[in-house]
């Protein structure tokens, strides 16, 4: 048998295992007792309530992954690929148009293989939590406008790498490196004004005590920002969340609506410090300096592998082209992939242990954070008590208890120095 075919299949197969592994110890992890820390923001029904809404999304993503596991085995053991690619070929367009069609054909057929279950988790699970506001309307709206942007972003910069690579012999991986990173950066400019504005309603957040401590704080941390906003995250969901956005002059600080609900000026104060602390401990700067290495190894990786005529065999595939190559690489890049992820969420775990340091610092009053973690965790039904293989496979924040521990001096990492730099948006 084809050795791609074997190592492919192995790596579907086993992702799953691990998956479903890392999501059965999450579940036995789940303590019934409530951690004296919270006994202020839950009662023994909430929390039981919450470890609940855990084991229904752990039990569907299991469901979900296994389906996608067995959809993606029979596409490919049945010549799925094979039969889009000639569908492509037989529209008689140029190899980049036929790779910009074979690419959306496959992209069109995941997401309606995954359409089912993203409106069971969204009109069901997420409705029986009390968490959905989002509307039939808002549902298919938001799904037009991402099919929209990814063919107004994503095929113009995936044509680029498709040309590069057909046009640019051995050095081709550096010219797509180079262009995927200049079409990130120019992203993070352009998000706040011409894309997030799409999916939601930005609002200036109005005169007030809240305001007034916000440019405040700001203030006296020397911190420059375009506005301060809110957002109607309620849109679509009751969960609570808060986040920078943006570059230089574009950046922005932005609420959710459902945050200024239930946060009061303190803790809201507090969440916004830690926000602040991401980038005066320049974590965005690294986690984007670590995202564009991931890329650039990627690419690199990626070279060796264009038109290798045992990795088609291993797919059925009749022809060689650029376009599946890329497609066909991904599956080989997992594994890295995954090596990758592991560091960067440790890294991520680190930086909000200090994002939380400098916030209690800058302010003064760790305890306006402590308070508003805890509210944000109530409110999201947060898992307090995640599986340690579990945090270290997927977590790019730790356990809420161990902040909150840290912040209070009972965990080591209180300790650290906060001048190190080590970003992830959102609390």
């Amino acid at each position: 048998m084809n050795g791609y075919l074997i190592f492919i299949l192995s790596v579907i197969v086993l992702s799953f295992l691990i998956e479903a592994g890392v999501s059965l110890l999450n579940l036995r992890a789940l303590d019934p007792r409530l951690p004296v820390e919270f006994s202020d923001v839950f009662d023994r029904e909430r929390y039981a309530r919450s470890q609940e809404y855990i084991r229904a999304t752990t039990c569907f993503a299991l469901v979900r992954g296994a389906a996608t596991t067995l959809l993606t085995l029979l596409f490919l053991l049945l010549g799925g690929f094979n039969l889009a690619d000639t569908i492509a070929r037989s529209l008689g367009f140029g190899s980049i148009v036929t790779g910009l069609i074979f690419t959306g054909l496959i992209l069109l057929l995941g997401g309606l293989a995954g359409l089912p279950f993203s409106l069971y988790s969204t009109f069901v699970i997420e409705e029986r939590f009390g968490f959905n506001r989002t509307t039939a309307r808002t549902f298919a709206m938001d799904l037009i406008k991402t099919l929209l942007l990814a063919i107004l972003i994503g095929a113009p910069l995936l044509a680029f790498i498709l040309w590069f690579f057909e046009q640019s012999g051995s050095l081709a991986w550096l010219f797509c490196w180079l262009a995927v990173v200049i079409w990130t950066v120019l992203l993070q400019f352009l998000a706040p004004t011409f894309i997030l504005p799409l999916f939601n309603t930005f609002t200036p957040l109005p005169e007030g005590e809240l305001k007034e401590r916000i440019t405040d704080y700001a203030r006296r941390q020397g911190f420059r920002m375009q506005g301060i906003f809110t957002m109607d995250g309620s849109k679509r969901s009751t969960r609570l969340n808060a986040f920078f956005t943006g570059f230089g002059r574009s950046r922005r600080i932005v609420f959710f609506d459902t945050l200024l609900e239930k946060l009061g000026p303190g803790e809201i104060v507090a969440v916004l410090a830690h926000e602040m602390g991401h980038f005066r401990l320049r974590h965005v700067f690294i986690m984007l300096t670590a995202a564009v290495g991931q890329t650039g190894i990627m690419f690199a990786l990626l070279s060796r592998f264009i038109n290798n005529q045992g990795l088609f065999a291993a797919f059925g595939m009749e022809h060689l082209s650029v376009y599946a190559s890329l497609l066909f690489f991904s599956f080989l890049f997992t594994p890295i992939s995954l090596c990758l992820g592991l560091l960067v969420n440790a890294l991520s775990r680190r930086h909000e242990y200090q994002a939380d340091a400098y916030a209690a610092a800058s302010t003064g009053r760790p305890q306006d954070l402590i308070s508003g973690l805890k509210k944000l965790s109530a409110a999201n039904m947060a898992n307090l008590t995640p599986h340690p293989l579990f945090v270290l496979l997927h977590a790019s924040h730790p356990p809420v208890l161990a902040r909150i521990r840290a912040l209070t001096g009972a965990h080591p990492r209180a300790q650290q120095d906060t001048s190190q730099p080590a970003a992830q948006r959102g609390v």
